[in-house]
């Protein structure tokens, strides 16, 4: 079958045992004959190596090139060689064949064979652009400085947003109206509570000072109030009181996505996994299940899955939590990221592969996290992936993903009704950072937050789609188009999550239609 694909090439080549860098894969692709230029690439490739690289590829081609003029006069090599690497001149049953008749026509098009193929038109899998990657870029010393600087940019970012959906004042221009004025204020919550009465107080901060804002409980505001955390930015409009020292609202909005818009998709079917949470290390890693997932990999039901998405906790850590020792199956960090690699292998050579960290991977736990040190991504380099921060923006063939591992869900899911954000239905408390607009909202909690330059945790561009892992459920929905994703995790139940009576949804890789955003569910478990 003739290989019209990098993809193909790349399953040729794993086919034999081998990884293979991009610029090799290409190489392979526009040769005159990638098959046999896939054989010998193999062929010249060390005993010990795990990836074809370019100069292996450039060495095969130059002699394959040199013996091709001796080769109506040389015995065809018949032994030794696969269906996909068959040298030239050979029959399917490895038996020589004539050679054909000399021709003054071109050589034919290996792609215009008559030969059947899966699928002749499709195309190789395209590297994705990553976008808000802060790995190398971190600024904040941890001085008071450095957190004024990531709340400015919050508010500034942020509130761009709601100016366009309010006639709002700054807080110090509000201080000075005369009373019964109506306006509105953008800030970011310094405090919310409740009042005697049962009315609920909010106080705002913009860049100008502070300014209250009372919701009276008939106002039918109650439901919005319920989902309010601190440090986020919202805009309250109203009428100031008589003495203009508070603000009676009569609307809260947040930033929010669009109700309605166009989402991004690919023009060709293609398929990407959606996967976190593998926890290799742990006791409890469910490796049956992770082979049997990279087995239907390579399966055909599985030809157009040419990205995996995976969403932080690669391994389960050390020193995460105390006792974790005792559920360790390897102790050392590193070896848990060379046991991580060992099963990176099984992955088709050629599916694109995009992670990020998360809480229990070897990075600072602060958000936003850097992409992993030059010595852990030495150790994953057997599949090339591309390792960026938590969160980034990956674009697919035109699907815009904004992965985030998810550790503010926790908070989320604390602070919220259990109708608007639980374990059960993780994707619920996904729909509140979306209304937000901030992956990590609330400061000094669970979550904890890196000052930077910028705050890399708001949302600029709204994504098609928003992928998390972390809290070990399963769970997907549409808020506003926009389609909320928490993909599972693959390690069984831990005897802290028994503590806390959280049943894992383990063993499962949610398969995203690119094409369309569809999304199917497969349980490998």
């Amino acid at each position: 079958m003739p290989l019209e694909s990098n993809a193909r090439i790349a399953k040729a080549l794993a086919e034999r045992g081998y990884n293979a860098e991009r610029e090799a894969v290409t190489l392979l692709a526009s040769a005159s004959d990638p098959a046999t230029a896939v054989a010998a690439a193999a062929d010249r490739a060390p005993e010990d190596a795990l990836r074809i690289t370019a100069a292996h590829v450039r060495d095969a081609v130059t002699d394959t090139a040199h013996t091709a003029d001796d080769r109506a006069e040389s015995p065809v090599e018949t032994k030794g060689s696969g269906p996909t690497a068959a040298p030239p001149g050979t029959g399917p049953d490895g038996a020589s064949e004539p050679d054909p008749p000399a021709s003054d026509s071109p050589t034919p098009d290996p792609s215009a064979s008559d030969a059947p193929t899966s699928d002749p038109d499709r195309a190789a899998p395209s590297e994705p652009e990553v976008g808000n990657d802060m790995t190398g870029r971190s600024t904040g010393t941890g001085e008071y400085e450095d957190f004024v600087r990531t709340f400015r940019d919050r508010y500034e970012r942020l509130s761009k947003v709601l100016r366009g959906r309010v006639n709002h004042r700054p807080t110090e221009a509000v201080a000075d109206m005369p009373g019964g004025s109506d306006t509105a204020v953008i800030g970011l919550v310094n405090d919310v509570r409740s009042t005697k009465s049962g009315h609920w107080l909010i106080e705002l901060e913009d860049t100008t000072g502070t300014f209250p804002a009372l919701v009276m409980k008939d106002k039918g505001l109650a439901d919005l109030v319920d989902e309010i955390l601190l440090d986020e930015c919202l805009a309250v409009e109203g009428t100031l009181a008589d003495d203009a020292g508070i603000l009676f609202a009569d609307s809260i909005h947040f930033p929010d996505v669009p109700r309605t818009r166009t989402p991004g998709g690919a023009d060709r079917h293609v398929q990407a996994a959606l996967i976190s949470d593998v926890h290799v290390g742990s006791e409890e890693f469910m490796a049956d299940a992770w082979h049997a997932f990279t087995d239907w990999l390579h399966t055909p039901e599985a030809e157009t899955v040419e990205y995996v998405l995976l969403a932080g906790d690669m391994v389960e850590g050390v020193g995460v939590y105390p006792g974790q020792d005792d559920e360790l199956e390897i102790v050392d960090i590193y070896e848990q990221y060379e046991a991580f690699a060992e099963l990176l292998k099984e992955v088709p050579a050629g599916i694109e592969v995009v992670m990020i960290p998360g809480n229990h991977d070897a990075v600072r736990l602060a958000e936003p996290q850097p992409g992993f040190d030059d010595e852990i991504r030495s150790i994953l380099d057997v599949h090339d992936p591309q390792i960026v921060s938590n969160p980034a923006t990956v674009s697919v063939e035109g699907v815009e993903i904004l992965m985030y591992h998810g550790v503010s869900l926790d908070e989320v899911i604390a602070e919220l009704p259990a109708e608007k954000a639980s374990y059960d239905e993780p994707h619920k408390a996904m729909y509140q950072l979306l209304k937000k607009r901030h992956v990590a909202p609330q400061f000094g909690g669970h979550t904890r937050v890196a000052p930077e330059d910028r705050d890399y945790l708001v949302i600029d561009d709204v994504p098609d789609v928003f992928h998390t892992g972390h809290v070990h459920k399963l769970g997907w929905g549409k808020y506003h188009d926009v389609l909320a994703v928490n993909s599972g995790c693959w390690q069984a139940q831990t005897d802290f999550q028994r503590s806390v009576n959280i049943d894992p949804d383990a063993g499962y890789a949610p398969i995203l239609d690119l094409d369309t955003l569809d999304m199917t569910v497969r349980k490998f478990s």
